[in-house]
């Protein structure tokens, strides 16, 4: 104010300035505090989100850890050696904060009175002797440090972490500080001493959020770590996948080149289809099926997320016929007997009975796959056409010529023999039968009627394959040496859609 004799008007017009300058500060000292105590709040909020996200985050990791290991295994390990760092140091800080808050009382509303807390006492009292700490402010600066260790330890010399370290490293920094008059005041002094409690309160809640930024930048990271080292192109392949493993010639090849992942993060739970699982891989093993086309199915199941995944597969593979015989074939031998059904097996090499069709007159199918039976119509010969669908949809056709021969003529027998020796009582018992030999048909053929003939005696005619009485009499009168002939064999046939041709005749010498 001005100096000299005052009236009593500007004494008390200055006096009022005092006043109002007074006011003034204790009104900005008011709203400081109060902005020191948003500024605890928005803190200890973001704490408190930041303890729920890092708990997820590294349950997340466990979690793949669990079910991949490899990468995230290791990864796990180092964000819990921090997770543990972290927790240490972040409840020593709460521990400090109650020590500022000693003697305070919260409102009503349950929040603190930031414009009531202007002093340090609590700290000043507790961390400070005369320029230097007291044994509980060394005990903060060796918490500090003891910090910064297990996270240099936690994290070692990765590349990946080496940022997060050297931003804890700074902002944990407990060296002197120099001071507006250049002077260096001790860590804490700088930060702490003379300070309102509502200030060291934030600061203390600041380090608190520093330290659980650490940790989520870490379990971040090891995540991410984790998570490129797995997708690294070094655990892939490129491999080829065809459609199917089999080609006829001139046939398109379609398949597609594709990147098939090895490593041992990728392992499945288990594994449906023909064979087993070994080292994280299928190992296929099956027996081929009929020639043709096959198809080989199943499904992986891996565990993502506590959930099984289902992957399912197919593929094709071709099926041809084993190298293990010639075919050889008599060119002049290519018969079919008429009258009778000649059983036929038919085939395209590489190719499925169900995508062959064979056709020809008398030609039809014999239940089995691949089985025909002809029985030929009219004529010298016959045609067999054949035609087969490949794979790719492709028709390939072939054929056949075969001579039809008509049935061979039955040989008759006397005691199963085409001239036969014996006694008279012999001949009278014996059975008269017809074969067609050389022929491998299953044909049944029965004697109805044949002819006898006894030297000096008349022609008998028999029903049946046995001598009736007339028969056995003329033969009584046979002599030694006379030779009876049996013809005019008559026999039914089953097995065949005709008759075949005559029966031969058959003797029977008297001895």
């Amino acid at each position: 104010m001005a100096g000299g004799k005052l009236t009593p008007r500007q004494k008390m017009i200055n006096l009022m300035y005092l006043v109002f300058i007074a006011m003034l500060a204790m009104n900005m000292s008011k709203e400081v505090l109060s902005a020191f105590g948003l500024m605890n709040e928005k803190f200890e909020g973001a704490n408190e989100a930041s303890k729920t996200t890092n708990e997820q985050m590294l349950l997340a990791l466990d979690t793949k850890a669990a079910e991949a290991k490899g990468e995230f295994a290791a990864a796990a390990i180092t964000a819990h050696k921090v997770e543990a760092a972290t927790k240490k140091f972040y409840d020593f800080v709460g521990t400090l904060k109650v020590k500022v808050l000693e003697g305070v009382e919260k409102e009503e509303s349950g929040k603190l009175p930031y414009e009531a807390m202007d002093k340090g006492d609590n700290l000043d009292n507790a961390w400070f002797s005369g320029e230097g700490y007291t044994k509980e402010g060394e005990a903060v600066i060796a918490a500090i440090e003891a910090y910064k260790a297990e996270m240099k330890a936690a994290l070692g010399s990765e590349k990946k972490y080496s940022a997060i370290l050297n931003e804890v490293t700074k902002k944990f920094d407990v060296s002197d500080v120099p001071n507006k008059e250049g002077l260096k005041d001790k860590y804490l002094s700088y930060h702490f001493k003379g300070f309102p409690a509502i200030a060291s309160l934030a600061k203390l809640s600041a380090w608190q959020n520093d330290a659980k930024k650490a940790e989520s930048d870490v379990i971040s990271a090891a995540l991410g770590k984790a998570a490129v080292q797995a997708a690294s192109y070094s655990n892939y392949q490129a491999i080829v996948v065809l459609e199917k493993n089999a080609y006829f010639q001139g046939e398109n090849v379609k398949g597609k080149v594709v990147l098939g992942r090895y490593d041992e993060n990728t392992k499945p739970t288990s594994f449906q289809g023909p064979g087993k699982l070994e080292n994280g891989q299928a190992v296929i093993s099956l027996t081929a099926g009929s020639v043709g086309e096959q198809t080989i199915n199943g499904q992986f199941t891996f565990l993502e997320d506590g959930k099984n995944i289902p992957l399912k597969f197919q593929g094709k593979y071709v099926v041809v016929p084993r190298p293990n015989s010639a075919t050889i074939s008599a060119d002049k031998m290519n018969v079919v007997y008429r009258g009778v059904p000649n059983p036929m097996t038919i085939s395209f090499a590489g190719v499925g009975s169900d995508k062959v069709k064979a056709t020809a007159p008398g030609l039809s199918p014999a239940g089995a796959a691949g089985k025909y039976v002809l029985k030929p119509g009219p004529g010298n010969t016959v045609m067999i056409n054949v035609s087969a669908t490949l794979p790719d949809g492709k028709t390939v056709n072939d054929k056949r010529e075969f001579r039809i021969k008509g049935l061979p003529a039955p040989t008759g027998k006397i005691r199963g023999e085409v001239a036969a020796k014996g006694s008279k009582s012999n001949l009278e018992v014996c059975s008269i039968s017809a074969v067609m030999e050389d022929f491998d048909f299953p044909v049944n053929v029965n004697v109805t009627q044949f002819n006898v003939k006894v030297p000096g005696q008349p022609t008998i005619v028999v029903s049946g394959n046995k001598m009736d009485g007339r028969a056995k009499a003329a033969i009584q009168k046979a002599q030694r040496g006379d030779v009876v002939v049996i013809s005019e064999i008559k026999a039914s046939f089953s097995g065949i859609d005709q008759v075949a041709k005559r029966v031969s005749s058959c003797t029977y010498e008297v001895q």
